[in-house]
């Protein structure tokens, strides 16, 4: 029965959306209608409770084994075919599962900068009136105590972010040449050379994806009694009903705001131990990571008067 050539494991909020659409454009490969199966995450049917919302995810899963075959079963013979699970990387028993049904899968796998990444995820959730922790670095230190309860994965800011320890078990369990590594940042400013990378690596021809559809842009409500008010009613709903209050919470919000060096510097510590372990593991410099983050009008979250701002954060 048909199962993945090729799978994009990683990791959350690092362009794994935007890619998936890319490549279905690619007449080569075959890639499943459902975004996120998430198949492997569990050895059957997925746990009940967790966080808020975490039901409405768990429901979304394509755990039997049939209907994930169905997935591919419309592949033309010869195509590689794929799926996206942004939770594969971050999941090492999903990466044992995976191992065990599909020994000669290939992974593409997007990294982007740890801090940046968790406050993204934050901004998602926030904005969507499930976060119930304002403050960002807040919610980061709240993680311990989440996982304890059992909230789902996408509620792990920062341990979804330690790439090193994933990618070290991942190595003892696949070899380096099926695993396909880069940075989010190639996605965003070099998609052309970066989708001929992984269309190489996958064996297919280059040259015919050149852009990389542009990702939905979370908007950021401000704090207040309305966000308060439509977040606790959206905690409330039952799932089907959420996506009306998800929209008035998003409703003219602004573009997420970057990090500040000074909310950077209490967040890194999280990481910088597993920031060394990546280079070793990888070989390669992750050290910009670790640094505050320079662009054209200084350090983010500081531009120069009158300098717009884009919807992704970057100064223009």
């Amino acid at each position: 029965m048909p199962l993945p050539d090729f799978l994009i494991a990683g990791v959350p909020k690092a362009g794994t959306t935007a890619l998936h659409a890319a490549l279905q454009r690619h007449p080569g490969l075959f890639l499943s209608r459902v975004k996120e199966p998430k198949h492997f995450l569990t050895d059957g049917p997925p746990p009940a409770g967790g966080g808020p919302g975490d039901a409405e995810t768990y429901r979304e899963h394509v755990w039997r084994r049939a209907d994930y075959e169905a997935l591919f079963a419309e592949a033309p013979p010869g195509t590689p075919a794929g799926e996206s699970t942004p939770f594969y990387l971050y999941d090492l028993a999903a990466q044992r599962r995976i191992r065990a049904a599909v020994p000669g899968v290939k992974l593409i796998i997007s990294l982007r900068d740890p801090v940046e990444r968790a406050h993204s995820n934050w901004t998602h959730l926030w904005s969507a009136g499930l976060e119930p922790i304002g403050d960002f670095v807040r919610a980061c230190e709240a993680e311990p105590r989440r996982i304890a309860a059992g909230w789902g994965h996408f509620w792990h800011y920062v341990g979804l972010g330690r790439y090193g320890g994933q990618l070290a078990h991942l190595f003892g369990l696949f070899p380096r040449d099926q695993v396909l590594i880069f940075r989010y940042r190639d996605i965003v400013d070099r998609p052309a050379e970066t989708l001929d990378r992984i269309c190489a690596f996958l064996g297919v021809r280059q040259g015919l994806l050149t852009e990389v559809p542009r990702e939905n842009v979370t908007a950021h409500p401000d704090p207040g009694l309305r966000h308060r008010v439509l977040s606790l009613v959206r905690r409330r709903l039952p799932p089907a009903l959420g996506a009306p209050i998800e929209g008035l919470l998003q409703h003219r919000g602004a573009a997420r705001r970057p990090l500040s060096w000074e909310q950077r510097q209490r967040l890194i510590p999280y990481f910088a131990d597993d920031i060394g372990l990546l280079q070793r593991v990888t070989g390669a410099d992750f050290s910009d990571w670790l640094r505050p983050k320079r662009r054209a009008g200084g350090l983010v979250g500081a531009r120069p008067p009158g300098q717009r701002q884009s919807r992704n954060g970057q100064a223009r």
